[in-house]
């Protein structure tokens, strides 16, 4: 049996902390921007390579009962709604320090 390595550390994908790694390093932007008609989006961003933004997104989205996208080139994941308030305390639960959130 070939199990699967990480091509960034070279561990076994069950065993690879890279995505752990690249938790502590991100400085992480939360703001809203007016979309068409006033509708207000929020705008998380300053995500790292390693993090699956598909299913952070995914979970975000069932978190907030809201709609929403993500931008894999630009790092970042647009939500439909104001949810600043909230976004903290959801990042704090994903194991994101106070430190690394910044509310504008």
């Amino acid at each position: 049996m070939a199990q699967e390595v990480c091509p960034t550390c070279g561990m076994p994908k069950e065993l690879c902390v890279c995505e752990e790694i690249s938790k502590e390093e991100q400085e992480i932007t939360v703001k809203i921007e007016k979309k068409r008609y006033g509708k207000e989006m929020t705008v998380v961003e300053g995500f790292g390579n390693e993090i699956n933004l598909e299913s952070l997104a995914s979970d975000l989205k069932k978190q907030l009962a809201c709609g929403g996208t993500y931008k894999e080139k630009e790092g970042k994941i647009e939500l439909q709604g104001n949810h600043k308030r909230k976004m903290k305390d959801i990042l704090k639960d994903m194991n994101y320090t106070e430190d690394q959130i910044n509310i504008k």
